[in-house]
């Protein structure tokens, strides 16, 4: 029997019309939930992602600011303009889309955005506070994921939670988030040995290294929830994910599909974040 398809889609679609309500309260109240996003030059994947991110504000009520500069500005000059929106009390959200040129050193400019505007949950002190279970931003990929198998209202605690891939965004963090769920998890990466029979363990199997159709049916057990962070773009054009979905759908209990998986709860946990900040900041 094929798997079960989590459309995140549709999720994300019940999940912002669940968050433009609480925008007309705040506004109501007084409150106009703002998200400032720095976009550093003309980078195209930056750009379509940067729109959506725009157009999903438009679409709840969130005022967005768009502040656009060449790729040649300096770190000091793109830290000067952190430091103005930190202090601007209209806006409770600032994202600076990633990557950026050279010259500028991402990790100050993370560090330099205010912890209670932090709604992408990069800042080291939000990610000290995830960590040891503190109220705080969640990072908006893994947050989304989480979401994501929550909604199959399936019991996460003491489920074998397989990561394969550890980036700072999405492998790190959500495997953190799983464990605050009282999940068992085991990372998995470039170097780990036998990487088939780690994976064959998972019951919910967490798959995000940019790899086209790395995770194929013999390393997913019978009746695992597979979730597909990979987004990749094939000879043809056409997207594909890291995990071989015509394949995997044969075994697995659950899947996301790519596109219309994860990729649309990330752009929906970061307006749940901006709602959250502009409630904090006027608390």
């Amino acid at each position: 029997m094929a798997a079960q398809i989590i459309n995140g889609f549709e999720l994300a679609k019940e999940k912002r019309a669940q968050l433009a309500k609480e925008v007309e309260q705040l506004k109501r109240e007084g409150i106009e939930p703002a998200l400032a996003v720095i976009l550093v030059g003309d980078h195209p994947a930056s750009q379509s992602y940067v729109k959506a991110k725009q157009k999903a504000c438009e679409e709840i009520g969130i005022r967005s600011v768009l502040l656009t500069f060449p790729n040649d500005i300096s770190e000091s000059f793109l830290l000067g303009q952190i430091a103005r929106l930190n202090k601007d009390r209209s806006i409770h959200g600032i994202l600076v889309q990633l990557p950026l040129p050279p010259q500028i050193n991402e990790l100050h400019v993370i560090e330099a955005i205010a912890p209670e505007k932090d709604v992408d949950g990069f800042h080291p002190l939000n990610v000290g506070r995830m960590m040891t279970g503190q109220q705080t931003f969640l990072p908006c990929t893994p947050y989304g994921i989480l979401y994501m198998v929550q909604s199959l209202q399936v019991d996460i605690v003491g489920k074998h939670v397989v990561v394969v891939g550890r980036s700072n965004i999405v492998g790190k963090p959500v495997g953190q988030l799983f464990l605050r769920e009282h999940a068992t998890v085991t990372y998995c990466h470039s170097r780990t040995n036998d990487l088939e029979a780690i994976t064959r363990q998972a019951d919910i199997l967490i798959v995000a290294v940019g790899k086209p159709k790395l995770i194929t049916s013999s390393y997913v057990k019978e009746g695992a929830i597979v979730i597909d962070v990979g987004v990749n773009r094939l000879e043809n054009g056409k997207l594909c994910g890291d995990v071989d979905f015509d394949d995997v759908k044969q075994v697995a209990s659950y899947i996301t599909p790519v596109p219309k998986g994860v990729g649309p709860m990330t752009i929906t946990m970061l307006l749940h974040n901006t709602v959250q900040a502009a409630r904090e900041q006027h608390k």
